[in-house]
């Protein structure tokens, strides 16, 4: 395990917390050392969910603080891979980042869910308001001229 510039119990803590952010957000941007850790820990974290059995979930729910976090591997994750055996994060390169020119990495969940709300169409209320709000611009400059 990487030391990352950090004591033991400090550097244990930042993995949990970003292997939670990456569980629940489905993706993170982080440096380069720091994912390759990361990513390790939520891809056993993610098989251990696979297996279960009580064990398993009383352990991820004693590594993982946040409770929705775990919730989310026992429920949707492990359904969503259950027909894949590893490869769940994807990683990609971005940039440098700006004050100290670290590797920036985004860690994102395969299959990862997308939620895209369609346009609302206008009704005729909108429409006819529209209408209103032209004819009272339009008059206002013609007056004005």
């Amino acid at each position: 395990m990487r030391q990352l510039g950090m004591k033991k119990a400090h550097r244990e803590h930042v993995i949990r917390n970003a292997a939670a952010s990456l569980l629940l957000y489905e993706q993170i941007d982080t440096t380069a050392p720091r994912a390759k850790e990361v990513k390790a820990f939520v891809e056993k974290i993610i098989v251990k969910a696979k297996l279960d059995d009580l064990h398993a979930k009383r352990q991820i729910y004693s590594i993982l603080f946040d409770k929705n976090a775990a919730d989310k591997v026992l429920t949707d994750l492990k359904q969503r891979y259950s027909e894949r055996k590893s490869g769940f994060i994807k990683s990609y390169r971005l940039h440098k980042r700006l004050g100290d020119n670290a590797q920036v990495v985004r860690l994102m969940l395969v299959d990862k869910k997308v939620f895209v709300k369609e346009p609302e169409k206008a009704t005729d209320d909108k429409k006819d308001s529209q209408k209103k709000l032209a004819k009272k611009t339009s008059e206002k400059e013609i007056t004005k001229k």
